[in-house]
Order: structure tokens, then C-alpha cells, then sequence
């Protein structure tokens, strides 16, 4: 990170964009580290609002939303672009019983009655824009509140997990709707360390020479419709006991269909739809920032 920022960030001397009051002024090169907390939610097949599920933000439930926390290290040229590498860490959550109170209006959601949670980690390296620095006059005093846009490439890891009887299950061993079964070869098993692509927005101030606070919202887009390990339909049950040893597709057949558990008569049929293959998931967090600045000389 630090080599790479000179060879895009040139410095050529003193910048033109003094601080505030003329004590002290940015060099081209200023450099920034902080620590973030917050909150992360996810937009999965599961959970949701009443009705059938719905595109984006319309599905969001903030009953979800998880604590989080991160790390970051930038660079910043001229106070107008920035590259940062940054941590963050948190848990995503979603059910189906969420909706009770919506029943019958859920179109069979809650009836699925599935749930998850899982751990996130994700790292990202970014860029950040400042509009107001970009098409402002470098001869004017620097605004203390800038508004940015952010936007890079991530890399997370997740492992969905379901609660049974007393203990939570991990899901992608069990492919709960037959990926890498030889009857649904088009079912790829799901690697739970995918690249993301990070994208937001946020609002910067700066409290004094040293130090700057943000609250940001960032959405990672994804190329998995598994965050939930729910995407299409039911299978045959007794697949699970060609394909899994004996205790382990106990758990894959239970934990794949849970209609009963609130219907004890229900019979599913098999290729009946589970989840929705047609849009993948996806997270976000919403973090307030508080970054040390370095580089920044007094006059």
C-alpha cells in the first residue's frame, strides 16, 4: 500500500489547500488510519417485509441489523482521491419468522419458516472521491464537512449457520438444496471466500488538525445468491442419505425443509421453490469513523 501511493499520488512540493486559520497545510501526500463501528445487515431470500419478496431495499428488515467494527489505512492526494485498504467485521442475520405478524400475507414465506446467521469478514481496497475538493477553487479555505463517494473491489469470507435443536448447524456441508448432487449438476457447491465489489456513499468532518470523523453506508454487491444458503428449490430427500454419512443427512434433510415444523401434516414437493434464483444477495454496513491524520504540517 505505502509503495504503490507515490507512484499514483506524485508529490510535488506544498499544496495549495491550506487549513483552517493558516496554522497548518496539507503536503499533495497526507495519509489517514481509524478504527469504524457500526452496524450490518444483509438482503437475502429470507426474512423480508409482507407480500412476496421485493427488489433491493424494499426487502429490508432493520430488526437484523448486527453489530460491526473495522480498521482502515489510507492515502489521500490532495485532499480529492483517496485509496484505502480496509477490515471490517461483523455478523448477518435473516428469518423467516420475522414475519409472523404479516401472516397470510407473506406468499408462503413465513410458512418456509427457514433462517441463518452468519459471520462476515471482509477486506476491500477502495477509492474515495471528494466532489467539493475536485470542482472546488484550490484558493479557498477547505470545507469541513465533505461529502464522498466510495467505490473498489472486496474480498469476504461467510459460513452460514442454522439453529436445531439446541445447536447451530453449519450449512454449506450439507447442501441443503443438492449442489454437487450428480441429479442438479447445474447446483455448483458454493465457496464461502467470494469476491465482492463495495460501493457507497458517505459524509466527512473534520473536528480539528489530527483528527476527522465519517458515517458512511456501504453495500457490497455480490456474485453468490448463497450469503443465506437459500436460492431455488426443494429436493428428493432421500438424496441426502446417497450423498451424506448418516448423521450428517439427518441434519441436511431437517434443515432443508422446516414447513413441517409449523404445519406437522405439510408434504413438500419436490422442485417446489425454496428461494429466488433470479437476483443474487447481498450486505451492507452503515459505520461511523474516526480517522488520525498524518502528514499534515503546522506553518
Amino acid at each position: 500500500m505505502c509503495i504503490c501511493l507515490p507512484v499514483l499520488f506524485p508529490k510535488h512540493g506544498q499544496a495549495q489547500y491550506y487549513y483552517y486559520n493558516d496554522r497548518y497545510y496539507d503536503t499533495d501526500l497526507i495519509f489517514e488510519a481509524g478504527g469504524t463501528i457500526g452496524v450490518m445487515n444483509c438482503l437475502t431470500d429470507l426474512g423480508g417485509k409482507k407480500g412476496i419478496g421485493k427488489g433491493f431495499i424494499k426487502d429490508l428488515n432493520l430488526k437484523n441489523s448486527k453489530p460491526s467494527f473495522g480498521i482502515y489505512f489510507m492515502g489521500m492526494y490532495q485532499n480529492k482521491i483517496g485509496i484505502r485498504l480496509e477490515g471490517t467485521f461483523g455478523k448477518v442475520a435473516a428469518y423467516d419468522s420475522i414475519l409472523k405478524a404479516y401472516v397470510p400475507n407473506t406468499s408462503g414465506r413465513y410458512e418456509r419458516n427457514l433462517s441463518f446467521r452468519s459471520n462476515i469478514t471482509d477486506f476491500q481496497l477502495s477509492f474515495e472521491l471528494h466532489p467539493l475538493y475536485i470542482f472546488g477553487s484550490p484558493d479557498k479555505a477547505l470545507p469541513l464537512l465533505s461529502p464522498y463517494v466510495v467505490g473498489g473491489i472486496g474480498y469476504f469470507s461467510f459460513d452460514p449457520e442454522a439453529y436445531l435443536n439446541g445447536e447451530w448447524h453449519r450449512l454449506q456441508p450439507l447442501h441443503t438444496e443438492g449442489e454437487g448432487f450428480d441429479e442438479y449438476r447445474d447446483r455448483k457447491p458454493y465457496k464461502l471466500s467470494q469476491v465482492n465489489y463495495p460501493i457507497g456513499a458517505g459524509v466527512k468532518y473534520e473536528l480539528n488538525s489530527t483528527f476527522n470523523l465519517r458515517i458512511e453506508l456501504v453495500h457490497r454487491i455480490l456474485t453468490t445468491d448463497y450469503l443465506d444458503d437459500v436460492s431455488t428449490t426443494y429436493i428428493e430427500p432421500d438424496l441426502f442419505s446417497k450423498y451424506l454419512p448418516g448423521q450428517q443427512a439427518l441434519y441436511a434433510e431437517l434443515l432443508a425443509d422446516r414447513q413441517r415444523e409449523l404445519n406437522p401434516g405439510h408434504v413438500t414437493i419436490p422442485n417446489e421453490q425454496r428461494g429466488d434464483p433470479t437476483g443474487k444477495d447481498s450486505f451492507f454496513s452503515i459505520q461511523v469513523k474516526l480517522g488520525f491524520t498524518f502528514g499534515r504540517e503546522s506553518r
